[in-house]
């Protein structure tokens, strides 16, 4: 007669394409019961956007399948999101399991397009997503929600994110009388502004924080670096090799402070003709693979050129909501999925140097 041993001997040769370590150690496998060959147990997947999660379901079936004694099986599959920071280290930001910084070398990349539309593809996997709009100067997510006359509340002294969808939204351009006003302010004020953000926020149970960051490598990226430990950093630039070259800064900024780099994103990466249904690269082509290569950094996705995207941003209807079926939402998805699955492996090392310094205590 089958065993429970049995059982998991077996499935421990179903290995997780992105962690590189079998479902059965990483804690995957919950509320098993055989019974007289009846099977069932639970699969508890490392984010709901995991890019494998059908491939590791199939090969779960399989091993099951080459296991004799097994007259019926049960499964249900879930997820739990990993954290890909240490919590313990963040009282103030406890609920929030992974922050990702957004980040840029330079301007007009569509850094906050990408910022926005991923919080988007990463919600609609049923993750618990909130998005920092983190550009004090020039914040433009409410504008891209259509949220104008959106507006963010206080209660027992934390600011109370606005919401869209599910979405927890915080941006300085909620304030009153922002459209027609600069915001001149120096460094130390801006610097103020974003740790009130981000730790005088109630952002409640959160999977993923995306930090929208202004381009460059000044203030504000350095305050988030220095202010919470976070899960990683996002870069986002457009092929030509002016953008990648600039990229490169952040990359090496970020470095320096010992943040992890998730990965790269080329926005604009290629304008798919809707006659010919070929890709013309107007821009250039593999600025980003070049970053990827070079740096040794994941390549997360190429999001195409498409005018509908800047359309929907500038009235406030983001291609994540009201095209959901087209190319550019399929491209922000497969790259929602590369993410979420860089901060799983973040947050599996996180993990492993836990345990390996409680085993050397």
């Amino acid at each position: 007669m089958v065993g429970v041993d049995q059982v998991l001997e077996k499935l421990a040769t179903v290995v997780d394409p992105d962690l590189k370590k079998d479902i059965v150690s990483m804690g995957m496998i919950k509320d098993l019961e055989l019974n007289s060959g009846d099977l069932k147990f639970t699969l508890e997947l490392t984010t709901p956007a995991c890019p494998f999660n059908e491939e590791i379901e199939e090969d779960v079936r399989k091993a099951i399948d080459e296991i004799d004694g097994i007259e019926n099986f049960d499964m249900k599959v879930t997820a739990k999101v990993m954290e890909g920071r240490s919590l313990d280290a963040d009282e103030a930001m406890a609920t929030v399991k992974n922050v990702i910084g957004v980040a840029s070398g330079k301007g007009g990349v569509g850094k906050s397009t990408v910022s926005l539309n991923l919080a988007l593809a990463l919600s609609q996997t049923g993750a618990k997503v909130g998005l920092l709009d983190a550009d004090i100067y020039g914040p433009s997510i409410p504008l891209m929600l259509g949220m104008k006359d959106g507006a963010m509340e206080v209660e027992d002294n934390k600011l109370q994110p606005a919401t869209f969808n599910d979405l927890k939204v915080v941006s300085f351009g909620f304030f009153a009388e922002q459209e027609h006003q600069a915001a001149i302010y120096r460094g130390p004020i801006i610097s103020g502004i974003l740790k009130q953000f981000l730790v005088d926020t109630n952002w409640t149970d959160l999977d993923y924080l995306i930090v929208d960051l202004p381009p460059g490598t000044g203030d504000i990226p350095l305050t988030l670096a220095q202010t919470i430990p976070i899960t990683g950093i996002l870069v986002v630039t457009t092929p030509q090799d002016v953008a990648s070259n600039v990229a490169v800064k952040a990359i090496g900024m970020f470095d320096k402070l010992n943040v992890p780099i998730l990965g790269v994103v080329e926005n604009m990466s290629y304008f798919a003709c809707p006659d010919c249904t070929k890709k013309h690269y107007i821009f250039g082509n593999g600025g980003a693979k070049k970053i990827s290569e070079k740096h040794e950094i994941p390549f997360l996705g190429e999001i195409p050129l498409n005018s509908g995207i800047m359309e929907g941003s500038d009235l406030g209807k983001p291609v994540m909501m009201t095209n959901t079926e087209s190319p550019s939402a399929d491209a922000f998805r497969i790259a929602a999925k590369n993410v979420a699955a860089q901060c799983s492996i973040v947050a599996a090392k996180l993990q492993e140097e836990i345990q390996a310094e409680a085993t050397t205590n």
